[in-house]
């Protein structure tokens, strides 16, 4: 039997209020929404209108293996926030001082983009709150498992991830590091995540800050 190809998303933003009325179970909690920058922040933009919730931006950076850069040997958020694989560093022999090399200029990495990204006030505390993970698709997880230990890392009570499209095995591996995975379209035939919307455009850093400043003036 034949599975019918799902039917693309129009943009990003449309595809946000079709996954804002998916978490309508979520309104009257004590939220964030957090867009992973860039193109999951316009998703994330409707999903916080809708919810009536505070938008924010989570800023992840990679730990790459020195000399495989494509291996993560952990992730750093803002704040100071590092998550390690103690497998990575155990396979790849890094001592502490190769270690703290790269989690200073990936850490210094993640602030400069999240100022830029947030633009002028703080970042929106987590501790003991709901947060809802947003983003415009997963392909692989590997961002948003690393977003995912940052969140809770900095004191998510409870984790949300809330994505338009991804894999059947992007989101059976990130149940393991969320509370609940909101998928709205999970085929088994995935290419790219641009596959899945007619206007896939790319997403500025402007305009990032332009919906971050927009969602913050917008809540009572």
């Amino acid at each position: 039997m034949r599975t019918r190809a799902p039917e693309p998303f129009a943009d990003r933003r449309s595809a946000g209020r079709q996954l804002a009325a998916v978490l309508e179970h979520l309104r009257g909690q004590d939220l964030v929404v957090l867009g992973v920058p860039r193109g999951g922040v316009p998703v994330a933009y409707e999903v916080a209108a809708a919810l009536q919730a505070p938008l924010d931006v989570v800023v992840v950076r990679k730990l790459g293996l020195p000399g495989q850069p494509e291996l993560a040997m952990g992730a750093v958020g803002e704040g100071g926030v590092v998550v390690l694989n103690e497998q990575v560093l155990a396979l790849g022999r890094i001592g502490p001082a190769e270690l703290e090399r790269v989690r200073v200029r990936e850490a210094a990495e993640v602030e400069r983009r999240a100022e830029r990204l947030r633009g002028p006030g703080r970042r929106e505390p987590l501790t003991g709150r709901t947060a809802v993970l947003v983003d415009d698709g997963i392909a692989t997880g590997a961002t948003a498992r690393a977003a995912c230990q940052v969140v809770r890392a900095l004191g998510a009570a409870r984790l949300v991830v809330a994505v338009p499209v991804a894999p059947p095995s992007a989101v059976a591996r990130l149940r393991a590091e969320a509370d609940e995975v909101v998928c709205l379209v999970a085929p088994e035939r995935f290419g790219a995540v641009g596959a899945f919307y007619r206007d896939f455009g790319p997403t500025s850093d402007e305009e990032v800050s332009r919906l971050v400043q927009a969602a913050r003036a917008e809540q009572p």
